[in-house]
């Protein structure tokens, strides 16, 4: 099956920004103190350096990211030299992870930044905040990212420029003496002291390079990717390694490395000497947007590899689901959730050298890939090709091993340590994966009773042959006829002869013949119950409180409904008190079932209805048609998206699509009509439908649409269903939709 794909979205402009402004972030705001503290002067080369061997990965990223224009970067390259594998599963966990890490460090040095105008805030909870509000503008979509990074993107250009300016031209700005402390560049005696500050240095500012990655990572929503991705990637590595190197040169001329080393405000501090007064606070506000579009670019990028690593089946499923606006909006709250925890951690150079050395370890194996690509694909189409190929391969690639070798101890042991947790999850998931399955089966086990609610035999008839259809595909389940005798029991009266109190049996309750011999021939189980009452609901849900293993309540459909009464109506107690499956059916001639239409919505009740058509249908041998319709004038992208996503519903409901399941999409202004034209063009002998969230509102069943559909639909069945759901996951799941729907409004 084709996946379903994220819309391409971002032009070059929101490329480069990206690319640009999500590199220039904390690191030059709050690391440029840490910097100097390593290696002084020096690190104005160690910035250079840096920089030029970035070229040989960026190149490669340019050669990779257009060959293969998809979401995921590192994993997508990993994966097609090497396939799905241990080594795969690492690059893309680890690059999601990194992306994770990065986010959290900006969205701290976002904190730092705002606290030189609002000092009374705390670090951690303001960083949590900022977070939080990029999860919302993930999920409401790229192009909003996009366009954010080129407001905030050009605004943070303009003023790094002018502090360029400013700080070599200005009184109180650079000196080359101050640069050059006592003459000196280097800041230790022996030349193999200065050479590792210089390597430390660029492990520590190594990640202020790799915006190009975060490009990469979102290939799959680049307009033009031939063009747009070489061409952002490279230009906006060229645009950090002209800034980088002016910036720092100015800060270290304006204060001395010695008071700088450690600051996390360096910039703000030498600002202050030149243009003071207004030009902290010119900073302030640059390390905030720096910090801000970091945090966005970089947080894009973890959910778009989580996505990745679900869609493929490495992560969980569920991950790859998408929202209205077609942004993975389950992975985008849960990542956001891990980088909230992440910034709280708060520890900034910590942070740096566990994001640079997860991605050098991303950006090796994704090098090595280009190698491996060239010899296994020599035809690949390659809209760029890098030049010097192999040479910017290798040289790449020994980028990677020197920086990673001097990255701080704790964090490579720390990396070492989650390659190793990542290792384990790979091979222990899948047995887990199955225990868990084997124990949820057990417990489904348990729940072996279908349900059945009869009043009058002969309307019960059908009730109870949809029952029995349904415990035959289901192992060990039985059916129950339950019937609510409301005459009084009789007092006990005394038996002269034996001496004994005898109490009257209940008034028995008998099925027609052809019925109990329908349900003997499909080998199902079946006998009656009942139970002493004068209330149906009430009895029905003791007994489901009192045996807890009823599976499903199958009852009939009430008829006519007074709104005003719909209160007490007994279905509608049930539905919202029961707490097992309710399905009710809507009776007209099912004689035969040889096709079944499920309109799916995508919640939980239709996932329940598509289960319990396909069980019906293999049953009865019948066809079934999974329906969906949608409203806008959609262009044919976003058409055959429509029907992608119906497709994954039924893969991810059902593991395949079965041969007897057809998918079928149709353009209609509402649902309701919708369903009626499909019903009019194709003759149906049952539709089966799952409620909406309006089934816990006072004034419908099982919602407008289902309500509708059993009053208008003629010479065709209906069973509506409702899944339990805990109170807690259905109040989520109904603020969550109406947060769409007024997204859909603005």
């Amino acid at each position: 099956m084709t996946k379903r794909k994220l819309k391409r979205q971002l032009s070059l402009l929101q490329v480069v920004m990206l690319g640009t402004a999500g590199a220039i972030g904390a690191e030059i705001f709050v690391l440029t103190g840490h910097a100097a503290a390593i290696s002084g002067p020096a690190m104005i080369l160690a910035i250079l350096i840096g920089g030029l061997l970035s070229y040989s990965i960026a190149m490669n990223y340019g050669e990779l990211a257009s060959s293969f224009p998809v979401t995921g970067g590192a994993l997508t390259y990993v994966r097609e030299a090497w396939g799905k594998n241990l080594l795969s599963y690492l690059v893309g966990s680890l690059d999601c992870l990194s992306s994770t890490f990065y986010s959290g460090l900006s969205a701290i040095g976002f904190a730092y930044s705002l606290q030189i105008f609002l000092p009374f805030l705390p670090i951690i909870p303001t960083a949590i905040a900022i977070i939080l509000i990029f999860v919302g503008l993930n999920i409401l979509g790229v192009g909003n990212i996009g366009n954010v990074q080129i407001l905030l993107g050009g605004i943070l250009l303009i003023i790094l420029v002018t502090y360029i300016i400013l700080g070599f031209t200005l009184p109180g700005g650079f000196k080359w003496g101050t640069y050059l402390l006592e003459g000196q560049f280097f800041i230790y005696k022996d030349a193999w002291s200065n050479f590792r500050s210089l390597l430390t240095t660029i492990a520590l500012i190594y990640v202020a390079f790799i915006g190009f990655e975060v490009i990469a990572d979102d290939a799959e929503e680049v307009k033009n990717p031939d063009r747009n991705i070489p061409h952002g990637i490279l230009i906006s590595l060229t645009l950090c390694l002209i800034l980088y190197p002016l910036i720092s040169l100015v800060t270290l001329g304006t204060i001395p490395w010695s008071t700088l080393a450690g600051s996390e405000v360096a910039l703000t501090d030498a600002i202050s000497r030149f243009l003071p007064g207004i030009g902290p606070i010119i900073l302030g506000l640059a390390g905030i947007i720096a910090t801000v579009t970091t945090l966005n670019s970089s947080m894009l990028s973890a959910t778009r590899e989580a996505f990745t690593l679900s869609r493929d089946g490495m992560w969980p499923r569920f991950l790859s689901k998408l929202g209205p606006n077609r942004t993975p909006y389950v992975s985008t709250l849960i990542m956001g959730g891990v980088i909230c925890l992440i910034a709280a951690i708060g520890l900034v150079e910590f942070l740096s050298y566990i994001s640079a050395s997860g991605y050098l370890f991303v950006l090796f194996w994704s090098n090595l890939a280009l190698i491996r690509l060239r010899k296994r694909y020599p035809n690949l189409r390659r809209p760029f090709k890098v030049p010097l190929f192999p040479l910017t391969a290798y040289l790449a690639m020994g980028t990677c091993l020197i920086i990673v070798a001097s990255t701080d101890i704790k964090a490579l042991g720390f990396e070492f340590g989650l390659i190793a947790v990542l290792s384990l999850i790979y091979y222990l998931a899948p047995p887990l994966n199955r225990i868990y399955l084997q124990r949820i089966k057990s417990l489904n086990k348990s729940k072996n009773r279908i349900l059945v609610p009869v009043a009058n035999p002969n309307t019960g008839a059908q009730l109870v042959r949809v029952a029995a259809i349904l415990a035959q595909a289901i192992e060990d389940t039985s059916v129950c006829i339950f019937h609510m005798d409301s005459s009084k029991p009789k007092l006990p009266t005394l038996n002269s002869k034996k001496g004994k109190s005898i109490i009257s049996p209940p008034r028995q309750f008998f099925l027609p013949d052809q019925i109990i011999d329908d349900v003997r021939t499909r080998n199902v189980p079946l006998y009656t119950k009942i139970r002493q009452g004068s209330n149906v609901s009430s009895c029905i849900l003791d007994e489901i409180e009192s045996n807890q293993n009823v599976k499903l309540v199958l009852a009939g459909w009430p008829g006519p409904i007074n709104p005003e009464k719909i209160v007490e109506n007994p279905i509608k107690i049930l539905l919202e008190k029961a707490k097992t499956n309710v399905a009710i059916l809507l009776n007209n001639n099912l004689d035969q079932i040889r096709t079944i239409l499920v309109p799916i919505g995508g919640g939980p009740h239709s996932r329940l209805a598509l289960h319990l058509a396909c069980e019906i249908a293999d049953q009865e041998n019948a066809k079934i048609i999974a329906f969906r319709t949608f409203s806008k004038a959609h262009e044919a992208e976003e058409i055959e998206d429509e029907m992608l996503n119906l497709q994954q519903i039924v893969v991810d409901e059902l593991g395949l699509i079965p041969a007897r399941l057809t998918t079928r999409i149709a353009r209609a202004d509402t649902v309701i009509e919708g369903i009626l034209n499909e019903t009019r063009r194709n003759p149906y002998d049952l539709i089966v439908m799952g409620a909406s969230d309006e089934y816990s509102s006072g004034t419908r069943l099982f919602g407008s649409i289902d309500d509708w559909v059993v009053e208008h639909v003629e010479n065709c069945s209906v069973l509506l269903v409702r899944q339990h759901e805990s109170v807690v996951i259905h109040w989520i799941r109904k603020y969550l939709k109406m947060m769409w729907k007024n997204d859909e409004r603005v």
